[in-house]
């Protein structure tokens, strides 16, 4: 059992953090690919504002998991659903791989309707994935969240990675003037200038069965995790949990009755002694308020506001600006959660100054929105530096670093010592034997 523990947790590690791959992968990305799909789609720079609202609709899986579990409770398994979940996400991109660029003709205009269709069957397993998969989790030892956590911080990072080595097809301006022969003028010029887009490292098709791999390898993943025995989680450990119970066996060969009480009583002073002061944190109203505006605002933020208008206000720079800024913006993300929870900042007012930080360089985003297809330094390279600093670092550090930390703080993670109701306790001398 000793060799066979640290393997079959390194497994387990392993499998965990598969299968939080396939959490957000499909919407993380699509989010990095779009630099490549509006040039080619119908809707143009409006699609991502289509796909915000799609995203936004399919919570109503969530919904649904959570008036099945309030009216029937007991009666849904998560596993099954999970299996579901994982299935669907699978056939979807594989879906999409193949039809992502049929259109059809809707009141007389051109519409992606198979690309939204799917996207939405994509978003409500993704937007599920956050009450299924969790609970799921929950099931086995603590160390083993982490590690799903880490899983799904992967599903934002390694598509942005994919989208760099993919690049972004550049634009050329080609002139395609034609010699047009008439009756009046034998040799007649027609000067014209066609857009013409160079192709990435490799194609769309290609980007989406990367995508429909790692949901494959995340049901694979599930798929062993739930048939993992459930003694393999135990730890040799457990076996003797408490050194006071091997001194309370040896004492009590010699002397039964005494040694039993004389133990019992000091393994009650040291246990009482050695219990840590469990104090509840108390917040004001106005606190509370402040938190929760905090917690509405970065993730309508993120999760609204600034995916939608992110072609408005990087598109006018290039092609190449919009590129590096989503695929960028991909990987700051996760970098941001994983910042938040190995240094954890507990004043409220560092998380209000991250809030106004975020708010501005959001703001800014924006104003160049609502000032396109002319904003500022359009055709300078500092205004491409600067698409790239706010629309990737500045934005997507600050509101989903802010986002992680409110939303342990309110779990009762981390709880600012400020707000205690005795800041200080003296804890007694440990009894003497």
């Amino acid at each position: 059992t000793r060799i066979l523990y640290p393997i079959m947790t390194l497994y387990i590690h392993m499998l965990a953090c598969a299968f939080g791959l396939g959490s957000w992968v499909a919407i993380n990305g699509m989010w990095v690919e779009l630099p490549l799909i509006v040039n080619i789609l119908p809707e143009g720079w409006v699609l991502p504002s289509y796909l915000t609202v799609i995203i936004q609709l399919a919570n109503l899986g969530p919904l649904l998991v959570t008036l099945v579990h309030k009216l029937c409770p007991g009666r849904l398994r998560e596993n099954l659903v999970i299996y579901l979940v994982l299935i669907l996400g699978a056939v979807a991109c594989v879906l999409l791989t193949v039809f992502w660029r049929k259109t059809t003709v809707i009141l007389g205009e051109l519409r992606s309707t198979a690309f939204f269709i799917l996207m939405f069957f994509l978003a409500l397993v993704d937007c599920t994935s956050s009450v299924t998969f969790l609970p799921f989790m929950m099931q086995l030892p603590a160390k083993y969240i982490t590690t799903y956590f880490i899983g799904e911080g992967l599903s934002g990072f390694v598509p942005g990675l994919i989208a760099l080595v993919q690049g972004v097809g550049m634009s050329k301006c080609v002139n395609i003037s034609q010699t047009v022969d008439n009756l009046s003028h034998s040799d007649n010029e027609s000067f014209a200038l066609e857009t013409q887009y160079l192709p990435p490292n490799f194609s769309t098709e290609v980007f989406f069965s990367f995508l429909s791999a790692m949901m494959v390898v995340s049901l694979g993943a599930f798929a062993m995790l739930d048939w993992v025995p459930r003694t393999f989680e135990i730890s040799t450990e457990h076996l003797v949990p408490e050194p006071g119970a091997v001194i309370s066996v040896c004492g009590g060969v010699e002397n039964p009755a005494a040694s039993n009480l004389t133990t019992k009583s000091q393994e009650d002073d040291e246990r009482s002694w050695l219990r840590p002061l469990v104090v509840k944190p108390f917040y004001t109203t106005r606190e509370l308020t402040f938190v929760y505006f905090m917690v509405v605002w970065a993730n309508g933020a993120t999760n609204g506001l600034l995916p939608s208008v992110q072609t408005f206000s990087c598109m006018p720079y290039g092609n190449l600006a919009y590129h590096l800024s989503a695929a960028l913006a991909s990987v700051a993300n996760p970098l941001a959660c994983i910042i938040a929870m190995l240094a954890p900042k507990r004043s409220l007012v560092f998380l209000g100054v991250l809030c106004l930080l975020g708010t501005g360089f959001g703001g800014y985003n924006m104003a160049m929105a609502a000032m396109s297809p002319c904003p500022l330094l359009q055709d300078a390279p500092a205004g491409q530096a600067a698409i790239l600093v706010r629309g990737a670092v500045a934005t997507w550090l600050p509101l989903p670093c802010l986002g992680e930390t409110l939303s342990a703080l309110l779990r009762g993670e981390r709880s600012p010592e400020k707000h205690c109701r005795k800041p200080h306790l003296l804890r007694p001398a440990p009894p003497e034997r």
